[in-house]
């Protein structure tokens, strides 16, 4: 999964219509709204303004007009394509005269999304997971290490009979991670949920 570092745009025309493609980095419903607000505030004479919402706990899309499925489709299946997440992306189109068809709207919203990411620069979205583990007190030192190994942080630390951690480490670590606690520990080590 990737996001964008800057917003990025790109321009293309098809029979005299043009389709600004944009792609903004987002983190919420509301931040996008703002945005699309000030999109159509600086294109009035816009015949329609098509947009792609994919962040964490909220997505969306809209054909603003357009013959379902011919617009925000093609835009999403770009954004999916190129693990695009936590991101808006915005075709802003004004009316060339000619009509497109559905095919030619389906190519053009996606080529438009498509252009614009080329000009875009990556950031990797490290997904993190956490697992909940419990360990005797004279062991807790050890596990503790392995958690500076992998890099991971203690999130929350509990004691009862045993010392309960909650640890928040990179999700395609997790297996490894207990596996070599395990193996580390003797099996003196209960894992209380799989997150």
């Amino acid at each position: 999964m990737y996001q964008l570092k800057s917003a990025v745009a790109a321009e293309i025309e098809i029979k005299k219509s043009r389709f600004l493609g944009q792609l903004y980095p987002v983190y919420s419903r509301s931040e996008s709204q703002i945005l699309l607000s000030q999109i159509r505030a600086q294109h009035p004479n816009a015949v329609h303004v098509c947009w792609v919402l994919l962040c964490e706990g909220d997505s969306g899309l809209d054909d603003d007009g357009e013959p379902s499925g011919t617009a925000a489709k093609p835009m999403y299946n770009v954004l999916v394509h190129k693990e695009l997440f936590n991101v808006l992306a915005v075709v802003v189109r004004y009316w060339g005269g000619t009509k497109l068809g559905a095919g030619g709207l389906t190519r053009a919203y996606g080529q438009a999304i498509s252009d614009a990411f080329k000009n875009a620069e990556l950031i990797a979205i490290e997904v993190l997971s956490e697992i909940q583990l419990a360990v005797n007190f004279a062991d807790e030192s050890q596990l503790r290490h392995i958690c500076d190994h992998y890099q991971a942080s203690i999130v929350q630390a509990d004691y009862a009979e045993r010392a309960i951690l909650t640890i928040q480490l990179k999700a395609n670590q997790v297996d490894a991670f207990y596996q070599e606690a395990f193996n580390l520990l003797r099996g003196n080590l209960e894992r209380l949920n799989a997150n």
